[in-house]
């Protein structure tokens, strides 16, 4: 039950609503969050192999180096051996923690440094025979910068969220190619227990993550988006570090629409529980096709497209136990008013109708992030139409990364979400 005018009112809202205050209420700037997790292009590391190599090792920043950001990073080249210790310390003497990448090109710390200052580091590396090599470097960080980006990450942990639901980052400018490569690096991801995952960019405002099969249920997903000081593109830079947690639900739950029968099927740890009659979106408004996520629940709304002047067919509704699928203005919602046509034929404005006992069972029983797939309408989801991770398949979902897959993620195929009826499986390959 929505037009074009409603939606971007929405969308504008609910993306404001995330982008400034979210960083007040759920995420927490300079978390103490460690920056160790894997990230989605890196392997856990393996004991370096021996070596007849001469220890050799570099480190960066270069000495005396200045204008660096504040998300400047320790980095470290070694042959013939490995990284021992890195030890970093302001111009007072004091200890700034941090660690090592998985993958050991660099050290990350575990805050961002401060504006104009100066800063020490030594690198220790050891060879195999346990012979030594230090080198140290000091550096100074750049004055507090005039243009930001700001983000909104979508992880609030005291909620509960479905197996589909993505990490969701949005920024308040566009990121252009050019940044998203370092932009991707300093999104660090923790899940228990572990599960492989990508980052994939939708568009320039939106980058998720999701790995090859929906989460386990029971997983914690812990992030640290580390941007504050990463050059953005276009002479801006990131404002702030933020974090958050989400926990995914002990029960898979999972909604497909079949578009031919009218009809929803409710999947509980892959099992039809129940089969619901609905209308989708008619002819000239039809539904999207593809798999979606709920990012909203409101028990009551409003829908009015009355101020948008291309509208001919304009209305003002009180909705209740609507869940949100897209930016566009699509949901699931109570519509007694077409209950006698649910199963039967089409008459939405692109929602997915169902009746008033209907949708308080879904209400009650869906969380954001629980995936809806609908099949068969005239049109497909659009890329960042909502969460859309999960409206491609594997092959292509990857092909949105900024940085080059690890070929054990690559391998990990899997098919299209929304090419059968069936729920996908729950549990994932492990990392």
């Amino acid at each position: 039950m929505s037009l074009s005018t409603m939606a971007r009112r929405s969308a504008m809202a609910l993306v404001l609503a995330v982008v400034a205050p979210l960083a007040l209420t759920a995420c927490s700037k300079d978390g103490d969050e460690s920056p160790s997790f894997v990230t989605p292009t890196q392997s856990a590391p393996v004991p370096a192999p021996a070596s007849t190599e001469p220890l050799a090792l570099a480190v960066t920043p270069a000495e005396a180096a200045k204008n660096q950001p504040v998300s400047a990073e320790i980095g470290t080249k070694v042959s013939g051996g490995e990284v021992k210790s890195v030890t970093m310390t302001d111009s007072a003497g004091g200890k700034v923690a941090g660690s090592m990448r998985a993958d050991g090109s660099s050290w990350v710390p575990a805050k961002p440094l401060k504006y104009g200052k100066k800063y020490s580091a030594t690198v220790v590396a050891v060879g195999p025979d346990g012979t030594t090599m230090e080198k140290k470097t000091s550096f100074t960080t750049m004055g507090k910068p005039g243009k930001t980006t700001g983000a909104g990450l979508y992880l609030f942990s005291d909620r509960t969220y479905g197996v589909a639901m993505p990490v969701v980052i949005e920024f308040t400018k566009p990121v252009p190619v050019s940044a998203r490569a370092a932009v991707e690096r300093r999104l660090f991801v923790k899940v228990e227990p572990p599960q492989p995952g990508i980052w994939h960019w939708s568009s320039s405002l939106q980058v998720m993550y999701r790995g090859p099969q929906y989460w386990q249920t029971g997983t914690k997903i812990t992030v640290r988006a580390a941007l504050e000081g990463v050059p953005m593109g276009d002479g801006r830079y990131g404002d702030a570090d933020r974090s958050g947690v989400g926990n995914i639900a002990k029960e898979k739950i999972e909604l497909i629409v079949d578009n031919a029968n009218k009809r929803m099927q409710v999947f509980k740890n892959d099992t039809v529980v129940k089969t619901i009659p609905v209308s989708l979106g008619k002819t000239k408004t039809p539904s999207s096709s593809g798999t979606m996520v709920i990012m909203d629940k409101q028990r009551k709304t409003v829908f009015d497209t009355t101020d948008d002047p291309g509208n001919v067919d304009r209305y003002v509704v009180n909705i209740e136990y609507a869940q949100r699928l897209t930016w566009g203005g699509e949901y699931i919602h109570a519509a007694p008013w077409s209950v006698q046509h649910q199963g039967v034929r089409n008459v939405s404005h692109g929602c997915v109708n169902v009746s008033t006992a209907n949708a308080v069972y879904l209400f009650n029983l869906t969380s954001i992030g629980t995936p809806v797939t609908v099949k068969g309408t005239e049109r497909k989801i659009k890329p960042a139409n909502g969460w859309t991770a999960w409206s491609v398949g594997w092959e292509d979902y990857m092909k949105g990364s900024a940085l080059p897959i690890p070929p054990e993620l690559a391998a990990l195929g899997s098919p299209d979400p929304s090419a059968s009826a069936q729920p996908s499986p729950s549990v994932s390959p492990t990392a």
